[in-house]
This record gives structure tokens, C-alpha cells and sequence, in this order.
């Protein structure tokens, strides 16, 4: 069984950033950003997978992103 990568170009080549966005209603319209997500990408083609970082724990993320 090979190794999976990156489903775009089979890079395992990844990083993270932590981001946080605004909803719907109230909180768009005072700019509250209550949604936080955890980015994972590919360095090599930049491929990209949001997941919700109240929902994930950082040590699956990464083999999440490559379809583990």
C-alpha cells in the first residue's frame, strides 16, 4: 500500500493556520467572528481543507487532509 499525499498532486509537504470567521445574523453584522477553523494545505500546490476546530483534534487533522 502506498503512501497517501496530498489528493491533488501527492505531496505530503503540508502546513496549518488557524482561522476565524463570522456566522450568519447578530454575529455578521457586528463583525463577532465565533467560528473557528483549523486550515490545512498543501505547500505544493496549495490545496486547501477547513475543519472545525472546535470539532477536530489537531493530532487527526493532518491524516484527515490526506484521506486517512
Amino acid at each position: 500500500m502506498s503512501e497517501k499525499g496530498c489528493i491533488k498532486c501527492g505531496s505530503r509537504d503540508t502546513g496549518t493556520k488557524d482561522v476565524a470567521m463570522t456566522g450568519t445574523g447578530l454575529s455578521k453584522m457586528f463583525d463577532i467572528q465565533n467560528n473557528t477553523f483549523t486550515v490545512v494545505f498543501c505547500k505544493n500546490c496549495g490545496y486547501s481543507e477547513f475543519y472545525n476546530k472546535n470539532t477536530s483534534t489537531a493530532s487527526n487533522i493532518i491524516d484527515l487532509f490526506f484521506g486517512g
